[in-house]
């Protein structure tokens, strides 16, 4: 129910974010803007966090609201029994190597770098495997709408280490799965993709 509700809210708050962007006289904007820091007190109340610290997630909107978009990639061993995992400073857990996509880089491109950077590996992304919407599995709560873009990669050079910003990287059993960041990645979603790429199942999966 708490998931349900947090939706609704993150849902209000882009069409309040919406509607102040097009308002054009001065009492819609008052109430947009009363809509919006309604909705950051919700976001506070059901998150647990301050009102404060809700505000400060958020820029003020000057265009559209869109969805975020998060990149993934797969990287198998030799044998396709086990999975590169990259350890993450921020909660100490696991996760595929990935992270936010950044503007002026292609899907591809931005996988290819986070692979790089959380692990030393050089890889190619070949094919994409599946297009999960975090709303539709059961990750933790959060503020932002996200979309999350996973890439089958395969090695092309470089040697297994830890990035800057993570704590370790390495290649785990797909049935000795080490604690993951479940804000990042779920285990249902890692054995899917598994599964896809083990049955050369290139087809992407979308919800």
């Amino acid at each position: 129910m708490k998931h349900v509700l947090l939706e609704d809210i993150k849902r209000l708050k882009a069409m309040a974010d919406t509607g102040l962007l097009y308002a054009d006289n001065q009492f819609d904007k008052e109430r947009y803007n009363e809509l919006i820091a309604m909705s950051h007190r919700l976001l506070a109340t059901v998150s647990g966090n301050d009102e404060e610290t809700i505000k400060a997630l958020f820029l003020p909107v000057t265009e559209y609201p869109t969805v975020k978009t998060d990149v993934r990639a797969l990287v198998l061993s030799e044998d396709k029994k086990k999975v590169l995992l990259a350890r993450e400073s921020v909660d100490g857990k696991w996760t595929l190597p990935g992270g936010w996509a950044d503007i002026g880089e292609t899907p591809k491109e931005a996988t290819e770098k986070e692979v790089r950077e959380e692990t030393g590996l050089i890889v190619e992304a070949k094919k994409l495997l599946a297009v999960f919407d975090k709303r539709k599995h059961p990750h933790p709560p959060q503020p932002y709408y996200i979309y999350k873009l996973v890439f089958y990669c395969e090695v092309v050079s470089g040697e297994l280490q830890s990035g800057f910003d993570m704590l370790d990287a390495g290649f785990f059993d797909i049935d000795m799965l080490p604690e993951l960041s479940q804000d990042r990645i779920l285990e249902s979603q890692i054995k899917l993709l598994h599964r896809k790429a083990k049955d050369n199942d290139f087809e992407a999966y979308f919800d």
